[in-house]
């Protein structure tokens, strides 16, 4: 029994046990700084198709989402009996003000001509000319209150005012618009503008002609392009700055509405050593971790150049195939015995 009692005594400090760690070669690598941002694509021009000036009911719409359309196809018709009514009313207005002035206009000539005779007093030839004058300002404001109905009666009409795609249906025929309520919305994606904002500190990096890459979620391509304008001012409430990118898309292939993410290179390419994310503690550019010597695990300190992607890059001083450590750092001390696995 005193045998078995004292071979269950643990005779080494805990101190001195080796701690098991996992670990991991640090590979060299080259890091270029870059600048990351999301951008929604928006069609080069886009239109909601709705009445302008007058309130009726649809008579008929002829589009579907996706339809192709030509500038000037007829998208909807709305019910404008009442519009319709109101225009040849005006009309006969017009022509008869139009009959009367010149009845009173050839009255007016008349009377001229016998005021010379002196069978006339100048008065009357006076009142005469005021009156055929009066009437046809009255022909005039006839005319232009029948522009403004016959406009009405075009507005019944609705149609395309570019070449593009229906890109939304929002009523169908029985419903009751008014102007500025959009019946169809129509976009022109030949070329698309991917738009996004920058911080302030990023104005200098944002300027047009800089290159970019391109990632589309939506289809999974990337692009390479430039910065097209940028905005001479900040928003004055978020600080950030408008910037848009064009890109060509003749097969309309790039849907709109879509996040897009946006990358920029900048600065030069330095060589770095590339280190999970997990096996360093960050503060400011600084990266602490530890690394394995012999059996021991020394604790260094280097300089951050960035990271990416769930890696981090740190300066090559680091040397590559340097054994870092990623699981158990947390229990370690400078100088630690430890025993490591390396991770596959």
């Amino acid at each position: 029994m005193a045998v078995h009692a004292q071979a269950n005594v643990n005779e080494i400090a805990l101190d001195q046990t080796a701690k098991p760690v996992t670990v991991v070669e640090a590979r060299i690598a080259t890091f270029r700084d870059s600048r990351n941002y999301v951008g929604t694509i928006e069609p080069w021009i886009e239109a909601k198709v709705g009445p302008q000036m007058i309130s009726a009911y649809v008579d008929t719409v002829l589009v579907r989402p996706g339809a192709a359309v030509k500038k000037g196809d007829v998208v909807a018709t709305l019910d404008c009996r009442n519009a319709n009514a109101t225009s040849r009313s005006v009309a006969m207005q017009a022509r008869a003000v139009a009959a009367r002035q010149e009845a009173i206009s050839h009255e007016a000539a008349r009377f001229n001509g016998l005021l010379d005779g002196g069978f006339v007093s100048a008065n009357e030839a006076e009142q005469k000319a005021a009156q055929s004058a009066a009437e046809q300002a009255q022909l005039l404001a006839t005319q232009a209150q029948l522009m403004g109905t016959s406009l009405q009666v075009d507005d019944c009409t609705l149609r395309a005012p570019f070449a593009g795609e229906v890109a939304t249906r929002n009523s169908d025929p029985g419903a009751f618009v008014r102007p500025g309520v959009s019946i169809a919305s129509i976009v022109d994606r030949s070329t698309v503008r991917i738009v996004a904002n920058a911080a302030e500190i990023d104005f200098p990096i944002i300027a047009p002609s800089s290159a970019v890459k391109v990632h589309v979620f939506a289809t999974n391509r990337e692009l390479s392009a430039s910065i097209a304008r940028r905005a001479p001012a900040a928003d004055p409430a978020t600080r950030t700055v408008n910037f848009e990118i064009d890109v060509g898309d003749p097969d309309r292939s790039l849907p709109v509405g879509t996040t897009a993410d946006i990358r920029i290179d900048t600065g030069e390419p330095r060589p770095a050593c590339e280190i999970p994310l997990t096996a360093a503690a960050v503060r400011g550019d600084m990266a602490s971790l530890f690394v394995i010597e012999g059996n021991l695990a020394r604790k260094r300190a280097l300089r951050v150049l960035g990271e990416r992607e769930g890696r981090l890059f740190v300066d090559a001083a680091l040397g590559a195939g340097t054994r870092v450590v990623v699981q158990g750092r947390a229990l370690l001390d400078d100088k630690d015995r430890v025993t490591a696995t390396l991770e596959k």
